[in-house]
């Protein structure tokens, strides 16, 4: 089932001499439960799609739908809304509320939205990070690969329709970095959690079961992983 659906998508930065087309022109869809990467060198567009899809930025021209919405005939409040209830982001730098603790920034997006957090889900999503240890504890005193399970939790806790993460793994090192894919893909299939994960590191695109290659915003690659779904048949 198509849970979303990018069509003839572009985003273009200034005029004239200078105008810049990040995203030129980018149609694809992914069904429910997918793991897709999205990969390109640096300025290949890849981030500029994912705050398109995520309605972080507004795109120049063309539609995206989640689940059948078209997510730009929304208004501002809207969207805002959308932001906090459909999708699920993951930074590279984390981007949490410095004097929150971990268990204030998971539940954060409920909370603004003026809803109590289910403390049984709660509950369920620090046992999934291994977090509870860390619940009461600030960013400052965490490592960057706990604050990332923090990240991770917080865009999990709503149970958004989609997950997008931005070089997730870009600020850790090698062992963190193995635990955060391995968490994302537990999500993933344990939550059905459709989810997009941009990088640039190929052994994190081989973990997903799709990949997508731009280049100067454009697709030039859209390919499933065999890969991934032989390791997958493997477990089953």
């Amino acid at each position: 089932m198509e849970l979303l659906k990018v069509e003839d998508l572009c985003k273009v930065y200034g005029k004239g001499e200078n105008e810049v087309k990040a995203v030129n022109g980018v149609s694809f869809s992914v069904p429910k439960g997918q793991m897709v990467a999205i990969v390109g060198a640096s300025g290949s567009g890849k981030s500029t799609l994912l705050h398109m899809i995520g309605a972080v930025d507004r795109p120049t021209s063309g539609k995206i739908w989640l689940d059948g919405q078209d997510i730009f005939a929304q208004n501002n409040r809207e969207l805002a809304i959308f932001r906090r209830r459909q999708v699920g982001l993951i930074y590279q730098f984390y981007n949490l509320i410095p004097v929150l603790t971990a268990e204030e920034n998971i539940t954060l997006p409920i909370r603004m939205d003026g809803r109590k957090p289910d403390k049984a889900h709660l509950e369920r999503i620090l046992d999934m990070l291994g977090l509870q240890e860390r619940r009461d504890h600030l960013p400052s005193q965490m490592s960057g690969g706990q604050q990332q399970r923090v990240s991770i939790g917080r865009a999990l806790f709503t149970s958004p329709q989609v997950i997008l993460a931005d070089e997730p793994t870009g600020n850790l090192d090698s062992q963190n970095s193995a635990e955060i894919m391995a968490l994302l893909r537990r999500s993933n299939r344990e939550l059905k959690q459709t989810t997009l994960i941009i990088t640039h590191d190929e052994h994190i695109a081989e973990q997903c079961d799709r990949i997508i290659v731009l280049s100067d915003g454009r697709i030039i690659s859209d390919e499933a992983n065999s890969t991934q779904r032989e390791a997958d048949s493997h477990e089953i």
